[in-house]
């Protein structure tokens, strides 16, 4: 079930229209974060016969993943936030209804002489990984919203408040990759106040996604 409103202060969610967006906590939102994941992955597939076995070992690879990540400490910070359903009058949904949107925030700290994670710098300069508070940085990754759920700003009220979380635990900036055939994202991001640092080589440009920065 759903947590009650008592459990959360307003600092750690953000509430619009009948959703809310917050950092996830149960086991059971982990996991539908992971199927919301495996929907989007294998979204273009759907004809395919054997596609819930692939969606079903992509969101159980995922979920482990994410587990992990939002536990370990070493380096970096990994929040999973989640979108829910606000409860109506008499009325609980289970998490795998109310839970419609997701994304991973990270927390990290540049090395000296990066303006960007993975930035190629002088070796000497790469070498000094002191950490300060100016250097620490955000990265918003796996951003997807239930089909049954889209233009309704869930993806935009989940970078707010994505943004406003990474400012809390101190980042100057926000940084997103974008990849350069996703037309809509790049202008969602772009609204959101994100500007290009990095434009994808031509040669590389499937695999290779833009890098899109927000200051903070």
């Amino acid at each position: 079930m759903q947590l009650p409103d008592e459990v959360l202060d307003q600092e750690n969610r953000l509430e619009f229209g009948q959703f809310m967006a917050r950092e996830a906590i149960l086991d059971e939102e982990y996991w539908t974060a992971a199927w919301l994941r495996a929907e989007s992955h294998w979204e273009d597939r759907q004809n395919d016969r054997y596609i819930n076995n692939y969606k079903r070992k992509y969101a159980e690879q995922e979920f482990n993943a994410l587990k992990r990540r939002c536990k370990a400490h070493i380096g970096q910070r990994c929040t999973c936030i989640v979108t829910v359903r606000n409860e109506e009058q008499n009325i609980r949904h289970t998490v795998l209804k109310s839970v419609v949107g997701t994304l991973d925030l990270m927390i990290g700290h540049l090395s000296q002489g990066e303006d960007f994670p993975g930035e190629r710098v002088n070796a000497q300069v790469f070498c000094n990984t002191e950490r300060r508070s100016s250097n620490r940085y955000g990265y918003i990754a796996n951003l997807c919203v239930a089909k049954s759920a889209r233009r309704q700003g869930i993806a935009r009220n989940m970078l707010h408040f994505a943004i406003r979380s990474a400012k809390a635990n101190g980042a100057e900036k926000v940084f997103v990759h974008v990849h350069t055939d996703n037309g809509p994202a790049q202008k969602l991001y772009q609204k959101v106040g994100f500007e290009v640092v990095e434009v994808a080589n031509l040669k590389l440009s499937e695999e290779q996604p833009h890098l899109l920065l927000l200051t903070a």
